[in-house]
């Protein structure tokens, strides 16, 4: 579920609401368009009851927000599990240990400097309240297991036919794991709001009682002002190479030039152009979606071309010729899915990549916008190839020593045809249900 966000429009002023994964921001009112930037995490809090009647100056408590999807490899299979989750982030016992599910039902605001009152410091590290949410929440591990079934009798003697079926168990925190990833993931800070009176601490949304202090002057961390580094920035929507207006939804982060056939994403200071292909469509092309097209070489693994991959993962495919040349690959899916279809998809598409031959591209009206950044399809490379092996131990034991060599990156958008429920991909035989498309918008 997205937190919804309260703010003024940049441009006129304006109280406008957007989701936390908005990017784009257009005003309704002066259809002003912004990129949203922020230096570090977004920063967010509760709106405190009657904001400005508190008789005594507001401290803002941090909660740490993780949303996104947790993969991690063992050698059993691989664990998955979309998280979303607030823990607090200073070491204040007597103070809720999260949020639950207030961020999700009521609007939260953005940080901004005119807020009056002070902000607790971060006391804990983030990874370690990242631990502690991951040690809460199992993750689901398939598990491959070959069944055996009396079916005749031959001789005398029974005759058994043997099938293959995925069991789903869970996995431990606790265990031991080759790798884990982190996909997808929107990490911000939500403040609550309290209050002190005399000896309590009350919460200023609900006016409760949090905890009672019994020594006030030491009970908590030293409190901070407002720091201009937390102050989001907005970046205007034209394109650098040609100055025309870009084109994108809310939740887009990278945005298209219609006039010079670009693409652009948001950087830590301006746009930064992308280098982008695209597979030519057909008559029946309806939608193009866009992959991280993740080239580069493994060592450790002797993987160095696509033939190389093919026989180190074992793949139920003879090696063509021209495979020996071709550069090795990852087709990373350039949108957020749930962890089970993001792994499919992912894993057919990296191994049907022989079938694919991008070329220059042509931007139009029915690209799919790109929800998951290149930064994030490079960390969920090992999972993929631990998606596409058919031999675990040829790869899963290598996972902690693989380094990518030689890596670079390209957003290639496939067609796909409209097959009344699905979305299908004629080169590589990838099939998305729409109801799975859409859902992915809310990861």
């Amino acid at each position: 579920m997205h937190i919804k966000v309260e703010q003024a429009c940049p441009q006129c002023g304006a109280p406008i609401v957007v989701q936390e994964t908005d990017r784009l921001l257009t005003c309704p009112y002066c259809e002003v368009k912004s990129f949203i930037r922020a230096n570090g995490v977004f920063r967010y809090y509760l709106p405190p009851k009657h904001e400005n009647k508190w008789d005594t100056p507001l401290l803002y408590v941090p909660y740490l927000r993780f949303k996104g999807s947790i993969f991690v490899v063992n050698e059993a299979g691989i664990g998955h599990r979309v998280v979303d989750t607030t823990q607090i982030g200073v070491d204040v016992p007597g103070l809720p240990p999260s949020l639950g599910v207030r961020p999700q039902v009521m609007p939260v605001r953005r940080l901004a400097p005119q807020i009056s009152g002070r902000y607790l410091p971060l006391t804990l590290k983030a990874r370690a309240v990242l631990e502690k949410a991951i040690r809460l929440t199992p993750l689901r591990l398939e598990q491959k297991e070959t069944v055996r079934k009396p079916v005749s009798y031959d001789g005398g003697e029974l005759v058994y036919e043997f099938s293959t079926r995925v069991k789903t168990v869970e996995y431990s925190a606790h265990s031991r794991f080759l790798h884990r990833a982190f996909i997808g993931e929107t990490v911000s800070f939500v403040y609550l709001p309290v209050a002190r009176r005399e000896d309590r601490l009350v919460d200023a949304v609900t006016g409760n009682t949090l905890l009672r202090l019994e020594h006030p002057a030491e009970a908590l961390p030293s409190a901070t002002p407002f720091k201009s580094g937390w102050q989001e920035k907005f970046t205007a929507t034209l394109c650098p190479r040609c100055g025309e207006s870009l084109e994108g939804e809310g939740d887009c982060l990278v945005m298209t030039c219609a006039n010079c056939d670009t693409v652009w994403a948001i950087g830590r200071e301006k746009l930064e152009s992308v280098d982008w292909q695209m597979v030519p469509g057909g008559r029946r092309t309806t939608m193009y979606l866009g992959f991280w097209r993740i080239s580069c070489e493994i060592p450790v693994l002797d993987i160095r071309s696509f033939a190389d991959f093919v026989r180190q993962t074992n793949q139920a495919m003879i090696v063509r010729s021209s495979w020996e040349m071709q550069e090795m690959s990852f087709w990373i899916p350039a949108f957020k899915l749930r962890p089970r279809v993001f792994l499919r998809v992912g894993r057919n598409a990296t191994i049907s990549q022989w079938r694919l031959a991008p070329g220059p591209g042509h931007v139009t009206d029915s690209m799919y916008p790109v929800t998951l950044p290149a930064s994030e399809a490079r960390q969920s490379v090992k999972v993929i190839l631990a998606a596409t092996s058919a031999a675990r131990k040829n790869i899963f034991p290598f996972l902690p020593k693989v380094r990518l060599e030689k890596t670079a990156t390209r957003l290639v958008y496939l067609p796909f045809v409209d097959k009344g429920h699905d979305w299908y991909q004629p080169q590589s035989g990838i099939t998305v249900a729409k109801a799975v498309l859409r859902f992915g918008r809310s990861l």
